[in-house]
């Protein structure tokens, strides 16, 4: 590692180049840390939490006795791995705005991929300066994302961050424009890289050679907004919730289960496998809740209001025809909750395909 020294112009000490790393943990972001630390800068990790992480959720409703490397945090794990500080940063209540209103619009789904990148780094120039650092460095390869690392896109999001001039993408750099950091010499520009397009196959080899051979899977990613089932869910619910802005409490039971809409003000969420019925459980105050009594299925409760007599046949129909006793010609399924006792109905399960579709969002 080089041992490299620069003047402070404000102190006229020596010191060392410090870089804030926007780090996921992923392979890309721990590469762009790692290829900074061998050039002997002081790399400081920051990590975001928008509330859209799906490694998040499974870490919520992960069964007892979970393996310990799938409920792991990756960017910790990837701080640990380079020995380097990790700030760890909640910006959900914040990022929800940018989700309703981005500027620069949606990605393929109801992903604000530019507005995202652009809010993240002006978060991360924050600490860069809480922190004295002198630049920020993201692990983006250009070419790689079809929304945010397009050339163009690149240049709105340093553009948008106020980061101009001050925002290396050190797996990328050799094909972009110099930064302050490369031109004054707290960077050599000949040691980073120039990675381009889709595939990962160059930087895993880079960083087995550079001794990490501990990191997440490179395919997929992390964010439910990508997902288009989770994108389905949101919109709808933005819908319906109208004026008003969905709260912490929608975006997490968008997360779970099959979704029907009963009718334009109520909807009905049914559980998929039994972590999901112990993760609605938390659920259920203000809310009616529907339960097989003889048979094994699935948890559901009704979302935005209170089902009338006739919603609740329906309803039951629903979790019925998920249940085990879905060939059965009724199920005894129990509603509780609302301003009534427990209450049974003995319903057929709903296996009318097209109502199902009707209903399904």
């Amino acid at each position: 590692m080089n041992s490299k020294l620069t003047k402070d112009p404000k102190s006229k000490e020596s010191h060392r180049p410090r870089a804030v790393v926007m780090l996921s943990g992923g392979l890309d972001s721990t590469l762009a840390a790692k290829v900074l630390q061998e050039q002997g800068i002081e790399v400081h990790g920051i990590h975001f939490s928008t509330g859209f992480c799906i490694d998040d959720h499974k870490r919520a409703v992960a069964p007892a006795g979970e393996d310990p490397k799938k409920l792991r945090n990756e960017a910790l794990r990837a701080g640990a791995d380079l020995g380097i500080p990790v700030e760890m940063v909640d910006i959900s209540e914040e990022y929800l705005d940018i989700v309703y209103n981005p500027k620069h619009g949606y990605g393929a789904h109801m992903n604000p991929c530019i507005d995202c990148r652009a809010f993240m780094l002006r978060k991360a120039k924050e600490h860069m300066a809480a922190i004295g650092a002198d630049f920020i460095a993201t692990g983006e390869v250009l070419g790689q994302r079809p929304k945010s690392q397009r050339r163009d896109a690149m240049d709105i999001v340093e553009r948008d961050s106020g980061l101009k001039g001050k925002l290396l993408r050190p797996l990328s750099a050799k094909l972009m424009r110099p930064t302050e950091a490369e031109e004054t010499g707290l960077v050599e520009r000949e040691a980073l890289l120039d990675i381009k397009g889709r595939g990962r196959r160059r930087q895993m080899d880079l960083i087995e050679e550079k001794g990490i051979t501990d990191y997440p899977s490179p395919a997929g990613g992390c964010c439910y907004l990508t997902d288009e089932v989770f994108s389905r869910k949101f919109r709808d619910k933005m819908k319906h919730k109208g004026e008003q802005r969905m709260d912490w409490t929608d975006v997490a039971l968008l997360k779970v289960g099959r979704h029907f809409r009963i009718h334009e003000g109520l909807k009905l969420i049914v559980g998929r496998n039994e972590r999901e019925n112990q993760f609605l459980e938390r659920f259920t105050a203000g809310r009616v809740v529907f339960e097989p009594i003889d048979v094994k299925g699935p948890i559901a409760v009704s979302d935005e209001s209170l089902p009338s007599a006739d919603d609740e046949n329906l309803c039951a129909a629903l979790v019925a025809r998920f249940s085990d006793g879905k060939k059965l010609p009724q199920v005894a399924v129990a509603a509780r909750g609302g301003s009534q006792d427990t209450r049974t109905y003995n319903a057929a399960p709903l296996w009318d395909e097209d109502q199902m579709e009707r209903l399904r969002i």
